[in-house]
């Protein structure tokens, strides 16, 4: 099955075809045995607009022809009235057809470059998350290289042993493969937030997901001296969502709750993440931070674009985390922490919210 931008499919772009055939049938009977005087063919273009937001550009452009031509044969065929009536009548009628089209083309072209300018900001966004991440993600990959050189080291000092120990560096072998696994692994991972791959919905555990970014943020906590309590529950359903995508809001979250727990005074300096089933059919993410947290009036603006708290902020992370989340079906939402700082959280549907 093939999809446009919008996401519109061939198959539900014949159940379109079917209600806008009848519907063009009964505008050209109105305009056909009604007057010359009544132009009922200007209705089509609110056929085409309808179309416009169902059917491909292509479609669109045919269904206007076909419109026009319908417009053209309604007048010959019609018998009663002032002919120089319907002659203008027909006239304006085929402009509003005309016009309608082309403007709807016009909106329809500038929707998709908005929806692309979009993407651009998102594998933008996801990129300076990474750079804000790069200290913890190369203290991530240097703790399996270190283990590969020592183990390597050790490797290479028992088979210098007279005789050889090679049970000894056998181990030391695993050792180093495992450690090199664990690295790339960790670059994969780098890899898959950088994509800039069309979102691919995927079942996929949400505490899982979780714990990879925060492995990517450990040394960053660490440095900070920032405590990260998980309270993941367990058992939760699978979530149905782009992996990816879901895994950059939970990065942008957490580098925003870290930023803001640096920025505070307050002791001690804590993180409380959470996962757990929000009614039946999805599954909600928390993070609590110790923060500055925000005030009251700010809270109605905290995911409008290019509008922040930070100084050398941008205001796009919030922005695109919510473009994110309600175009995987979910929702977020911001809160004041009761101890101070901030909670953010957002839902996801589960695996149950899409079975039949």
């Amino acid at each position: 099955m093939k999809f446009d931008w919008q996401g519109r499919s061939r198959s539900n772009s014949l159940v379109v075809v079917g209600p806008l055939a009848i519907a063009m049938t009964v505008i050209l009977a109105l305009d056909t045995f009604t007057d010359y005087a009544i132009a009922a063919a200007v209705f089509y273009t609110a056929i085409i607009l309808i179309a416009t937001r169902l059917l491909p550009q292509r479609s669109v452009v045919v269904l206007a022809c076909i419109s026009v031509l319908l417009t053209v044969v309604s007048f010959a065929f019609t018998q009663s009235g002032a002919y120089e009536v319907g002659l203008v009548n027909t006239a304006i009628s085929i402009v509003a057809i005309a016009v309608t089209t082309y403007l709807s083309q016009k909106l329809v072209a500038a929707e998709a470059a908005a929806y692309e300018a979009r993407e651009r900001l998102l594998r933008i966004a996801r990129v300076t998350s990474l750079g804000e991440l790069t200290a913890s993600i190369a203290h991530e990959v240097n703790q399996p290289l270190t283990a590969v050189v020592t183990s390597a080291g050790a490797c290479k000092r028992w088979l210098a042993q007279d005789p050889p120990s090679i049970e000894n560096a056998e181990r030391a072998v695993e050792r180093i493969v495992k450690e090199a696994s664990r690295a790339s692994e960790i670059m994969s991972r780098v890899r898959g937030l950088t994509s800039g791959k069309a979102p691919q919905k995927v079942r996929f555990d949400l505490n899982d997901a979780t714990r990879e970014i925060i492995a990517l943020a450990r040394g960053q906590l660490d440095r900070n001296d920032i405590s990260a309590r998980l309270y993941l529950r367990q058992g939760l359903p699978m979530v149905v969502a782009d992996r990816v995508q879901i895994q950059q809001v939970v990065g942008n979250l957490l580098l925003n709750a870290i930023e803001a727990t640096i920025a505070s005074p307050r002791e001690p300096r804590e993180l409380e993440i959470t996962s757990e089933a929000e009614g039946s059919k999805t599954v909600l993410f928390s993070i609590a931070d110790t923060g500055v947290g925000f005030r009251s009036t700010d809270a109605e603006h905290l995911f409008d674009a290019f509008w922040t708290t930070k100084a050398d902020g941008v205001g796009l992370g919030l922005t695109i985390s919510r473009s994110i989340v309600e175009s995987n079906g979910g929702r977020i939402w911001a809160q004041a922490n009761e101890e101070g700082g901030a909670v953010f959280r957002f839902s996801v549907p589960s695996d149950k919210a899409t079975r039949v």
